[in-house]
């Protein structure tokens, strides 16, 4: 699978998303650039074929199709669309994506699930305090669980802090996995991204 997104704009003047272009594809995590508090979230609904958009296009396989695009993406932790709520426990987030994804969504489904990650102490957490690797992690993992998704698409791990390199490794880890994976974050992390990419070069 690859989606492709061509010169692609929203809102007025291109307020809600000035004219970007990137792509992602089955097997590989991409990360692609956006700044502000809104455009991240706008992008991800893009580029998970959630919104539409005012100028360029966006195709799966060579194709238009928004529908085939929201079925086989996940959109995952995008502020005010997709994140959880910061108050509810770890173990109310696992339960509700399971329910989701066809499973129990009990407190022991949900536990079980929790321990076979290596993440049952987060379990009375509100998620608002996992730290960033684990809090990623955790949404991806359930964002897979969801019937026919293919593709993940991240927005804005970096909000949350951290290292950006350790949220990129995740990202990476579920490309391996054979994810088509959009990671969204801003200039900053890009350029630790690539500072990081330099120093592996230079120790070779």
């Amino acid at each position: 699978m690859k989606i492709v997104l061509d010169a692609v704009a929203k809102g007025r003047a291109q307020r809600a998303l000035p004219e970007t272009s990137t792509s992602y594809e089955t097997g590989r995590a991409t990360l692609a650039v956006a700044e502000t508090e809104q455009r991240p979230t706008v992008l991800g609904l893009v580029a998970s074929g959630r919104m539409k958009i005012d100028s360029g296009s966006v195709t799966i396989d060579g194709r238009v199709d928004a529908g085939a695009i929201r079925r086989r993406v996940a959109l995952v932790d995008a502020p005010v669309v997709s994140e959880p709520e910061s108050n509810v426990t770890v173990t109310g987030v696992v339960a509700e994506e399971l329910m989701f994804a066809g499973q129990a969504p009990t407190p022991f489904a949900a536990q079980r699930w929790l321990e076979g990650l290596g993440l049952d102490s987060l379990a009375a957490l509100p998620i608002g305090n996992v730290d960033a690797s684990a809090r990623i992690r955790l949404l991806l993992e359930l964002a897979a669980l969801r019937k026919d998704v293919e593709g993940l698409v991240l927005v804005a791990p970096d909000r949350h802090g951290g290292e950006p390199a350790a949220w990129w490794r995740i990202a990476q880890e579920f490309a391996e996995r054979g994810y088509a994976v959009l990671v969204i974050a801003g200039h900053a992390s890009r350029t630790a991204l690539e500072t990081v990419d330099t120093e592996k070069e230079d120790a070779r």
